[in-house]
């Protein structure tokens, strides 16, 4: 549900995201331009 929420994640951002969530924040807000708490936002509402 990620990836068809955030295009332009790959494969590898979302491999590497299964054990460190606080990474993929992380790389979400670096991609997008989001806050901390928009992403999870975003994640609790999927």
């Amino acid at each position: 549900m990620l990836k068809h929420k955030f295009a332009k994640l790959t494969d590898n951002d979302l491999l590497f995201a299964e054990n460190q969530k606080s990474e993929m924040i992380k790389r979400l807000q670096h991609k997008y331009g989001l806050s901390k708490e928009e992403i999870q936002k975003i994640i609790s509402d999927l």
